[in-house]
């Protein structure tokens, strides 16, 4: 038996036959310890963060001064149709108002108070933000401006339209979907692109957010909101109505608004800053 010995290595070898070449004997395991090493190093290296954008629909709060009254007429509206903002992202509109940060932040913090969860503030100075707020938002979709005055043609060209119903402009392909199923209560279902058609009822406590016109082949129970991307034109029918909440472009009427419409078939459309119903057949 022979002993053979190296810097930092002792091993016993049995004597059969020529002497044992280490550089061939070691050599190969060094190197697969280098290669092992480097593949290791590869699978466990970090895979980079991917960053995706997203386009959401949000209900816009412009808020009105005094504050005070205008959250009176909120707790009306909520009162009116329970859980309206529940788990709906919210973006709040200040534009053109003259307040300071102050007034800002106590104005989200009693909105908090409500359950209104406030994702972003738009049109707001830089000023105004910060840590404490939400971030503020930018490039939202206009809308058009209902407070703009109405010429006698207009006025004429909307009264023609109470009787037809409105199309979309020519040569606008105006996208739709159609759901053939009922949707149930706690559902919702929104399509900022265009029409929604429901082949069935909309439960109390579902609701329907469409950016057109919705139609509604049974009982409307839930909530339907309609030109919801600033298409004031757009229009709601339904086959029996017992809606909790009907808007057409930001402007609602709540079920105690309706009590003489209950059970009927009816359109709804708007005319100005007013809801208008009518009987159909």
């Amino acid at each position: 038996m022979r002993t053979l010995k190296q810097p930092g290595l002792k091993r016993l070898y049995h004597s059969l036959g020529p002497e044992i070449n280490l550089s061939l004997t070691i050599s190969p395991i060094h190197r697969s310890n280098r290669k092992f090493t480097k593949m290791t190093d590869v699978l466990t290296q970090p895979r980079p963060i991917r960053l995706k954008g997203r386009s959401f629909l949000t209900l816009a709060l412009t808020p009105e001064l005094p504050f005070e009254d205008w959250l009176v007429r909120l707790d009306d509206l909520a009162a009116r149709s329970a859980g309206f903002f529940l788990r709906r992202p919210v973006v709040l509109d200040v534009e053109g108002l003259d307040i300071d940060r102050t007034q800002l932040r106590d104005l989200v913090d009693r909105l908090g108070t409500r359950n209104v969860r406030i994702m972003g503030i738009e049109g707001a100075k830089p000023s105004l933000l910060g840590l404490d707020l939400p971030p503020g938002m930018t490039d939202g979709r206009e809308a058009p401006d209902v407070e703009a005055p109405i010429s006698e043609q207009a006025k004429k060209v909307g009264a023609s339209e109470n009787i037809a119903l409105s199309g979309p402009p020519t040569g606008r392909i105006t996208p739709s979907i159609v759901l053939t199923q009922p949707v149930r209560s706690g559902q919702s279902l929104v399509f900022p692109e265009g029409d929604v058609t429901v082949v069935g009822s909309v439960a109390s406590g579902a609701e329907i957010v469409a950016g057109g016109s919705i139609h509604i082949y049974g009982t409307l129970r839930g909530r339907a909101m309609a030109g919801t991307t600033g298409n004031a034109s757009a229009r709601i029918f339904c086959r029996k109505l017992e809606a909790e909440l009907i808007a057409i472009d930001g402007f609602y009427k709540t079920a105690e608004d309706m009590e003489e419409l209950r059970g009927r078939s009816v359109q709804v459309w708007l005319e100005g800053e007013a809801i208008k119903t009518g009987i159909i057949g």
